[in-house]
């Protein structure tokens, strides 16, 4: 098996597993769902694009053994899998974006119980800041309209911005803290589709993304 993995000392890499198919496989395939938190011995030689993984096990067994409890929190691992997935470039390491993913891995299993219908936007948001391109909040009564390609307020509308009231909501998510935000569902929902067509314009490849379709259903 081929897999896309998420490192925290060498960036993101391609690496080959084997032992993988069938049942007397020595890497069982429960340890390769979306945003599982691993401990792993590796061949890293720049000059190829494909390594070798030599050991792989849990890094945390007991929380590894929840990870499928809660389907909220299944389904939210995948969306912030397929953000991941589209919106990172095998490059640098990125020590510090590695430790939110893992913090906010972490938390939903921790916290299965909790409403996590704050997540999805902090996620996108939080994720754009470590890339670059986080939306700019120079929000003011002159400038009041968020224009997706511009990635900043505006004073007239135009074919990306996003609607007064939108704006003011992504406006809020920008300056408040998550906690104390209450959005309506219908609200939310449409700003995580209008942060993933930013995302669209302006990371090339980030496109055909599907998962925030299945949340939506299971958030409501």
């Amino acid at each position: 098996m081929v897999a896309k993995v998420f490192t925290r000392h060498l960036g993101l890499r391609s690496y080959i597993i084997k032992g993988v198919r069938g049942r007397s496989g020595k890497v069982k395939q429960n340890l390769l769902q979306p945003l599982s938190a691993l401990d792993m011995v590796v061949y890293d030689n720049p000059r190829t694009e494909l390594n070798y993984i030599k050991e792989i096990s849990p890094r945390h067994p007991e929380a590894f053994m929840q990870q499928d409890n809660h389907a909220v929190a299944h389904s939210l691992r995948f969306f912030m899998t397929e953000v991941l997935y589209k919106a990172l470039r095998e490059a640098e390491p990125m020590p510090d974006l590695f430790d939110y993913v893992e913090e906010s891995s972490n938390f939903l299993i921790s916290n299965s119980q909790f409403s996590f219908s704050q997540l999805p936007i902090s996620f996108l948001l939080t994720v754009s800041r470590h890339l670059g391109i986080e939306p700019l909040d120079n929000c003011c009564p002159r400038e009041s309209l968020f224009d997706l390609h511009e990635g900043r307020f505006v004073s007239a509308p135009t074919e990306t911005t996003l609607s007064p009231h939108l704006s003011e909501t992504l406006h809020h998510y920008l300056n408040s803290p998550l906690p104390t935000l209450h959005f309506p569902l219908d609200e939310r929902t449409a700003l995580i589709n209008a942060l993933i067509a930013y995302y669209h314009l302006h990371l090339s490849g980030f496109d055909h993304f599907h998962s925030h379709e299945i949340l939506h259903t299971i958030l409501k």
